[in-house]
């Protein structure tokens, strides 16, 4: 790729993209790895063999730079498998590097490019994704998966299928998630509600909030977050950009303004008008806050919060979870898998590349994968991982985390479950999360708020496909 393209498309799509809330990762901890080099002592002789060995000891092992966006306890998850792999893999050093925010990271990576300063490896968001491949950045792991002939078929097919484009898997996941509605179970009992029977539907959810809201207590919040926009979009079957969700072709409209957006922004501001829910803004940490505190009986949050919401009411109330709603009547649909995967650089050696792809498969193993879920939340990627001891001690421990398997494996593999990729994700989700303020707090009606967005993410589709044609 020549410099000057690949600037020209930076500077482009720089102009577009903006912050957007990220998923997990907001405190930073960066730590340094043990490198390992091994005994590079050898016997003295002048024998072939000697001399081959001694070469071998005084070979260094292969460094890959691996950016993420773990911080906190995830990043100690983090250091913990890096740890594990560069005692097991003397021939390679990982060095993982944290990069604060999805956004953050992604921008530094934009700015190391031309410096060849990057990483080997770099965890990126899924909505990131259409950016990564137009910046013809990046080797796609689905040429090491050839040339290695390596067996995909333990990988979950509902989460390799949003990172595969064209039949080839671009990245492989690394931390994956998706929604369901959470739920006060003594809530539930003390407004006459069947706790073992959750709402499954827009109405279900409505008729309970009504009921819950009383003696100071609001039935539901969620939080004003586009990814809850496309979640709800996918569960309804309904593509969320046209061009098969921007699958079959670079999407070029945004469906926003269509009747699933129409139904969703609908169902919720009948609750917030009728008092039944509270609007707390767009944090999810808000809506998580107000749930632990028992002020309200229901909330939309990612699968990767479960083990610390269910920790956090420990001694205070049972926590329910429940498949994410979508309007009576509707069979079709699913979650679009979150959260982020792993990119190998194609502007560095071959070798380094491999080491890179080496840590990878490291990390889909079960065992492994095991872990890592257990630490994050995050579901495993390998569907053997269930059969490890310590997942089902945990799934023992955390049942609610049932619902989330039950939940991606019940989601046949559709455009609309697969997810819509786009090169300006980022800054159309904080569009939509304005339109949504817009209609909930009668700045515009819906019909109006949701028109202005569609043509606005619209406009900046197009601009971007222009600078990658």
């Amino acid at each position: 790729m020549k410099a000057n393209r690949f600037n020209m498309l930076m500077l482009a799509v720089t102009m577009l993209l903006t912050f957007v809330l990220a998923a997990c990762g907001n405190s930073a901890s960066n730590s340094e790895n043990n490198s390992k080099n091994g005994d590079n002592s050898s016997t003295a002789g002048n024998s072939t063999e000697a001399t081959a060995s001694a070469e071998a000891g005084d070979k260094k092992p292969v460094k890959v730079v691996w950016w993420h966006s773990m911080g906190g306890e995830l990043g100690t998850a983090v250091k913990q498998l890096v740890d594990e792999f560069n005692a097991s893999h003397p021939d390679i050093q990982v060095e993982e590097v944290f990069q604060g925010t999805y956004d953050e990271s992604l921008n530094k990576m934009k700015a190391s490019m031309d410096a060849d300063s990057g990483p080997s490896l770099i965890q990126v968001y899924e909505i990131g994704s259409r950016f990564m491949i137009d910046s013809k950045a990046v080797t796609p792991v689905q040429n090491f998966i050839d040339a290695d002939n390596y067996d995909i078929s333990s990988l979950e097919e509902n989460i390799l299928g949003y990172y595969k484009f064209d039949n080839q898997l671009y990245s492989m996941p690394f931390n994956t998630s998706n929604p369901v509605l959470y739920f006060n179970k003594d809530m539930f009992k003390a407004a006459g509600l069947n706790p073992d029977q959750p709402p499954k539907t827009f109405e279900d959810v409505a008729k309970a909030a009504k009921a819950l809201t009383k003696d100071g207590k609001t039935g539901a919040s969620f939080a004003i977050y586009g990814w809850f926009m496309e979640q709800l979009f996918a569960n309804q079957g309904k593509e969320y950009v046209n061009n098969g969700n921007g699958r079959t072709a670079p999407a070029t409209e945004s469906l926003l303004n269509t009747d699933a957006g129409i139904n969703t922004v609908n169902w919720l501001k009948e609750m917030l008008d009728s008092k039944t829910a509270l609007n707390l803004g767009r944090k999810t940490d808000d809506t998580k806050k107000a749930f632990l505190a028992g002020q309200i009986g229901m909330t939309l949050d990612s699968t990767g919060s479960l083990r610390g919401i269910v920790d956090g009411a420990k001694g205070k109330f049972e926590v329910g979870t429940a498949f994410l709603p979508k309007p009576v009547g509707l069979t079709d649909g699913g979650v679009v898998v979150g959260g982020a995967s792993l990119w190998i650089l194609n502007n560095k050696p071959e070798e380094e590349q491999k080491a890179a792809w080496e840590f990878i498969k490291y990390l889909a193993e079960p065992k492994t994968q095991a872990v890592w879920h257990i630490n994050s939340g995050y579901f495993p990627i390998n569907k053997k991982a269930y059969d490890e001891q310590n997942v089902k001690d945990n799934l023992a421990k955390y049942p609610q985390f049932q619902t989330a398997i039950d939940q991606l494996h019940s989601t046949k593999l559709t455009p609309a479950t697969q997810g819509a990729v786009m090169g300006v994700f980022p800054e159309a989700r904080q569009t939509v999360e304005d339109a949504m303020e817009q209609a909930f707090t009668g700045t515009k009606d819906t019909q109006k708020a949701l028109d202005d967005a569609a043509k606005a993410i619209t406009e900046k589709i197009q601009t971007y496909n222009k600078t990658v044609q």
